[in-house]
Parts: C-alpha cells; structure tokens; sequence
C-alpha cells in the first residue's frame, strides 16, 4: 500500500496539512505530483541505486519529493534546513546526489551549497526563482502524471545529526526490485504497536528531514491516514491543532513534553485532546517526573520507543507497563540487547556498560569504515552500538544512563551528566539544562551545568545556589554541578538532541579536551 493505492481509493482525501497556512494536498494530487518527479528524475538519467537530496523546511511538497524518490528505487537524502552551505555541500558529495531539490525559502544556503558541490545533475527549486536551479513547477508540470513502468521501493539515507563532529550517512540496503508497496517495518509497528489506520491523523511537530519525523509521516500514508505538519512546534498552537483536526496519533520529544508542562494549568486545560489515542516519544531520555506527569495530564495513552536511524534494534514500552517499570525504554522488540564491559564481556543486571544488539538489521556508516568498524562489537559477534550507556534489569528491561562522550571523568570517577539534567529539569524555574564536563586543574574535569531559566530576570547567584541546593537534596553532590550558568536559550536541535558541544567548547579552549 502507498498513495497509489488510496488515490483510487479515497483520491480527495487530504494526505499532507499544513498547520500554519492550512494548504493541503490530497492522495489523487500527492500520487500526480510524485509519479510527475519521478518521471522527471527518470528522464534524467537516475536510475534505481542513485541518490537524489533535499534541502526544504517543512513544506508542502516535502513529501511528494520523498515519495518520487521512494517509488522510483532511489536513495533520498533530506538534509537539516539548519546547516550552513559548506555543511550541505558536504553531505551532498558524501552522499553522491546526482540532483538536488530546494525551495526560494532555503535559497541563500542551497546556491552557495550547490556551486561548491559536484555530480548535481539535476537541481531544482519551488516557490520562486533560484540562481542556478531550475523552476520545481515548470519542470514537473511537463512531465506524465502516470507512474514509471518498472516502479519499485527505494529507501532514506540519512545523517546523523552532528553532535559530536561531522554528520555521517546510515546507508541501509536497497533490495533491488522490491515491489513498490511492499510492507516495511515502521508501517507495521504504527499498525500493530499503535493502532493506526486509515482513520490516522498524525501531527507531527518536527523536521521533517529527521528519520522518526520522515518515516512515521511516511507510514501514515502507506495506511491511508491524514499527516498534519507544523512548520515549527510551538506548545499552544500545537494543542490547538490537536483540537482543531481530532488528531488521534502523534510524535513528539521529551522537550516539548517540558515546554507544555510549563504552561499555566488553565492554559493546558483550555484544549479538547479527547481524539488523542496514541503518543509516541523517542529521541532523547525522558527524565521520570516529566513522563508522569503527562501520563497523569494525557492518561495512558504515552508510548516510548529507543531506536536509532541505523535500525539495529528497537525497544518499546506502554504506559501502563512503564509505570511499573519507570524510567525504562522498553523491552527489545527488534533485535537482543547486550551489555558490555570495556573489555567487551557482558555485565550482569543492573550494571552499566555500551549497549548493543544482536540480531538486528546491519548498516554501514557511508564512506566512513572506521566509524562502521567502531560500531561493532570488539569480540566479532556481530553485535552493534549506537554508543550509548545503560543496562539491563532483572526482567529484561533496557534503562538509557546517557552517551558515553558525554560522560564525565572527575577525579577518577565516572559521573553520566543525565542524572543532574533529569533533576534539574523538574525544577519549576528551569525550562532547559546541559550538565557537562569543564576544566579542573585537581580533577581532570568538574561538572558544569548551563540553565535556560523559565524568566531570564531571574538569572542571579541567589538561583544558581537554588539549583545546585536543589540538586544536592537529589543526588549524591559530587554528581551536581559545581557552578551554572544562563543562557536565554540553548543550541537544541528540534528533534530534542542538545548539542552540548557547542557549550561544552566554551570552556574547553586552552585546555586538550579528553572528549574528542
């Protein structure tokens, strides 16, 4: 199943919304429009096994270029409308596009990104005039709307998000000749795991070039449901839209869970979420209060996930069975989780150590055989890691400590800066936080923390000690920061990841960081 199939079916339906405009595109119209690109991209020389990019905020014809490539046996690679053109330049060679497609709204950085770049065949930009790209409608709007003769299943090439150096690719493999329709792996988890259908309206608060954002709207219509896009998440709009369209399934990140919580309670109380069945939250940690709290607020209806684009494994947990275990992430449902030591053995239950799996799907990172090799495990068993620190309880539970370059080594002691977040975070005066590792001249490295204060007026001493007082009465004190700072707001990606190394570089520089 795929718009092809609900064009004939239910070809008026809307298939993409979006929330700020309220323009809308239909199944019969998102089937034309993509058969109509992949005729284009076709009649330009790409063929089953190349690549294609974008660079497009959330728009309405995100989706319809994704699809063109999907249906055509292409790789696709949305790339962040965040990066700079010498970033995007990069990941368009890494990735070997042989056409780029852009908007006049990213048009500054994609004309710098596309003279720098090589091997761009085709280069086309919607919504106005670019230099260098040609018109997006023109182009199309010549093409035959029927779909190409020979039409099979492509697939996403994603990057990773750059947090701790250059974006790297998830290439995943292509089964060539794979009949376009065919059932993938997120469609049958929203059907089977939560209970979409065709009824489905999914909002999805995110960026779109982001792999949970991009593959669950994907899903969505391969079941025949509504995807409903927000060009930017804002906590009001976003209740108001589950109220306006019934929406009744959902993405989101434990920030804008913290964003909402922090609303006035007779804010939050204002909007009908009754057609809400189904909340999905991945991405990042979600600190224990803050899932209760909406557990309590929007009932068990809260799911969480822990995934990777490299989809090597997949856990997941419901409220109900969460709440007997909380903090957890689930058991695995993809893949068999195991705990290593540094020396690579497996550690007992309830002891930390570099979770990885067994069993799962197998990825390369693209053009990078050191990182590829690094993901596996040391001992040759095949197993795969993601580079995050948890464990594993007695009853088969996966828990996430945190990432291990964000680990903190203070006088010989290991410290995951995870726990002081998941405290402070709760604090009614904070609306964000990173704990990270800074210079000290005794200890190797001390435990910092940056705060993004709900009112900027209240940065002061007085609420620095607050905070480190308030953390102290939580956990063990050589685990609490020893001095914060304010920030009016924090280099958080919109997918929920923080980019602590923008912070953390700060106080790094004069001083040879151990954390590469």
């Amino acid at each position: 199943m795929y718009p092809a199939t609900y064009a004939k079916i239910t070809p008026d339906k809307p298939a993409v919304i979006m929330s700020g405009s309220g323009a809308k595109v239909t199944y019969a119209e998102l089937d034309e429009r993509s058969n109509r690109l992949a005729q284009l991209l076709r009649k330009s020389g790409l063929r089953p096994g190349d690549g294609i990019a974008l660079l497009m905020e959330n728009h309405l014809r995100f989706l319809e270029v994704t699809w063109a490539a999907q249906r055509s046996g292409l790789y696709y690679t949305p790339i962040s409308s965040r990066l700079t053109a010498e970033e995007v330049a990069y990941i368009l060679d890494d990735c070997g596009a042989k056409a780029f497609i852009t908007t006049a709204g990213c048009a500054p950085v994609a004309t710098d990104a596309a003279r720098i770049a090589a091997n761009l065949d085709v280069r086309l930009a919607a919504d106005g005039l670019v230099e260098g790209f040609e018109s997006y409608e023109e182009a199309t709007a010549t093409q035959p709307p029927s779909p190409l003769p020979d039409e099979m299943e492509g697939a996403d090439l994603l990057y990773s998000s750059g947090t701790t150096g250059r974006p790297k690719g998830v290439r995943l493999p292509l089964l060539q000749g794979r009949e376009i329709g065919s059932p993938d792996g997120v469609t049958m988890l929203m059907g089977a795991l939560y209970g979409a259908g065709a009824d489905c309206v999914y909002l999805s608060p995110a960026p779109l070039y982001h792999a949970a954002p991009l593959r669950f709207c994907m899903a969505v219509h391969r079941l025949g449901g509504t995807v409903v896009a927000m060009e930017h998440f804002e906590p009001i709009e976003y209740l108001g839209l589950i109220e306006r369209y019934r929406v009744t399934h959902t993405q989101l990140v434990p920030t804008m869970f913290v964003r909402m919580l922090k609303l006035p309670a007779e804010v939050r109380d204002r909007f009908d979420l009754s057609s809400l069945r189904c909340a999905v939250h991945a991405a990042a940690p979600c600190p224990v209060q803050v899932k209760q709290e909406m557990i309590h607020w929007w009932g068990p209806i809260i799911h969480e996930y822990y995934a990777g684009t490299e989809g090597n494994g997949f856990c997941a947990v419901g409220s109900q069975e969460w709440l007997l275990h909380p903090g957890t992430v689930g058991k695995p449902l993809v893949g068999t989780a195991h705990i290593l030591d540094e020396a690579g053995q497996e550690v007992p239950a309830g002891v930390d150590g570099m979770i990885y799996f067994g069993d799962g799907a197998q990825f390369e990172y693209l053009n990078d055989p050191d990182k590829t090799a690094a993901s596996r495990d040391p001992n040759g068993r095949g197993w795969t890691t993601l580079g995050d620190i948890g464990h594993l309880d007695e009853e088969g539970y996966l828990y996430l400590t945190d990432r291990k370059s964000y680990m903190i080594i203070s006088g010989g002691v290991n410290i995951y800066p995870q726990e002081a977040e998941n405290v402070l975070i709760a604090h009614p005066k904070v609306m964000d936080v990173a704990v990270f590792g800074v210079p000290n001249a005794d200890l190797g490295e001390e435990v910092k923390a940056v705060v993004q204060p709900v009112d900027m007026a209240e940065a002061s001493p007085f609420l620095e000690e607050e905070l480190i007082s308030y953390c102290k009465g939580h956990l063990a004190s050589y685990k609490c920061p020893r001095s914060i700072d304010f920030e009016s707001d924090l280099p958080r990606h919109p997918t929920g990841k923080l980019y602590k190394r923008l912070l953390r570089d700060r106080y790094w520089q004069g001083h040879e960081s151990r954390i590469l």
